[in-house]
């Protein structure tokens, strides 16, 4: 017999501190709340298994924050299985910096952090005491009419163009086009909780938007557990590496009036996917965990690094730019990455340690990665497991980076000199050596942890 339990817990920070996402130092202090930013959690046990599951409306959830909040877990429940505590993100980029180190994307508020893992682990502690028998069901509808592949489409169409009924990306078979929920009722078939699944970029608001909330996955998911008193709505962010909102690089006011229209779809979406679900076979709760180890991109030798380091000096100390331009405030991150990358190639850290989770109910199947997926990955896991439903998650159990498709990749290589963004860039923001051929490596991973899990 299935067993679950929900809760969520108010993990808002004050106002005043600073947003994460969009630009280097850009210095987006938060001026109010739109809406509060909640951890919601899952708790699930049959034969004496137990897992949880837990949705952040954060833009990362980072690996020194991921321990701590495992420690506070396992303290009050060692009943959990070793492997089964997933921690997933949904990458809103109107929530507060959480990154303990300066990056240049948004500084942390300390206390804050502190106090964090203590409100997302009580999430987990209050689902656990409200454990009781439900009926599983998984769902799907359509939701064509969120995002566009950033690298392949248009991006940030007019407002007046993304805002009718019938808009829909040039080429939607570049993005998700489906909606799949998880449905958990109670004995008298009321709504306990469940989990949608999606995967796009929660950029509706910009880099010039003030305002804290989960963007249009927390407001939806808010809006629907309005609907459903009682309820708890989980958001698992999908495969959203290349995937941004129809809306995107807006000012504040017009980024606002879509996120209300966005979030509005995406809860259409969940409801619909709700309405239609169907009973399934809750025969199984298994999980796994795995640390892999994903190779970096061999061109980019202490020799590279050092000719990377001289152009971007010469940008910094140049008297001619300055301190407000952007060109002098990517250079100084971009400067900050290659020490780091040097850091790493000398300490002969070459390849990049991961932590992929699995987890099997019934037919579904949840992989978690710790990167930012792209949706060619994604779809190759779809067509090679064929047993069940797979589901590819973004930004789970930590924060690793873009993991770029072979399409992806290729793309970037054919940029301008110096690369392009999701594979050459994004790593040396972040110091981190970009990858050789994750799609190939993650995919791999991924089928391994799934033969484990039919075992």
């Amino acid at each position: 017999m299935l067993k679950a339990g929900f809760a969520k817990s108010d993990i808002t920070p004050r106002v005043g501190v600073q947003l994460y996402g969009f630009g280097a130092y850009l210095n987006r202090y938060s001026i109010g709340v739109r809406a509060p930013l909640e951890a919601r959690a899952a708790v699930l046990e049959m034969d004496g298994k137990r897992i949880a599951v837990v949705g952040c409306d954060l833009c990362k959830v980072p690996e020194f924050m991921i321990r701590k909040i495992r420690e506070q877990v396992r303290l009050r429940h060692p009943e959990l299985l070793p492997d089964g505590l997933i921690i997933s993100a949904s990458h809103t980029h109107s929530g507060p910096a959480v990154i303990d180190e300066d990056r240049g994307w948004g500084a942390p508020d300390y206390p804050y952090l502190e106090l964090l893992p203590v409100k997302i682990a009580e999430a987990v502690h209050l689902a656990s005491e409200r454990l009781e028998p439900v009926t599983f069901s998984v769902g799907s509808a359509p939701c064509e009419h969120l995002g566009l592949n950033r690298v392949f489409d248009r991006d940030a169409p007019p407002l007046e163009e993304i805002l009718r009924d019938d808009w829909r990306p040039a080429k939607p078979e570049l993005t998700d086009t489906v909606c799949r929920v998880l449905k958990f009722t109670g004995a008298a078939g009321e709504l306990k909780g469940f989990m949608a699944y999606f995967g796009c970029h929660p950029v509706v608001c910009s880099a010039s938007s003030r305002y804290i909330h989960g963007d249009y996955a927390g407001v939806a998911m808010q809006q629907l557990m309005r609907e459903f008193p009682g309820s708890t709505g989980i958001f698992l962010q999908g495969a959203e590496g290349d995937v941004n909102s129809g809306c995107v690089h807006k000012p504040e006011g017009e980024s606002l009036l879509a996120l209300d229209v966005f979030a509005a779809r995406f809860a259409n979406s969940v409801r619909c996917a709700l309405a239609s679900a169907e009973k399934a076979d809750a025969d199984t709760l298994k999980c796994r965990m795995k640390t892999f180890d994903f190779s970096t991109r061999k061109t980019f030798d202490e020799a590279h690094l050092l000719e990377m380091k001289k152009k971007f000096s010469e940008v910094l100390q140049d008297p001619a730019i300055p301190d407000s331009d952007g060109r002098r405030r990517i250079n100084t991150v971009y400067l900050r990455g290659v020490a780091k990358m040097m850091e790493a190639l000398h300490r002969d850290k070459v390849t990049i340690k991961a932590e992929i989770c699995a987890v099997r109910l019934g037919p579904v199947r949840l992989f978690g990665t710790p990167f930012e997926v792209m949706q060619g990955i994604k779809n190759e896991v779809m067509e090679r497991v064929t047993d069940g439903l797979p589901l590819v998650l973004s930004l789970c159990n930590g924060a690793s980076g873009y993991a770029p498709s072979h399409e992806v990749a290729q793309a970037d290589m054919d940029k301008a000199a110096g690369g392009g963004y999701e594979a050459t860039i994004a790593p040396l923001i972040s110091g981190q050596l970009p990858f050789e051929n994750i799609h190939d490596e993650l995919v791999e991973a991924i089928l391994e942890l799934n033969r484990e899990l039919e075992n």
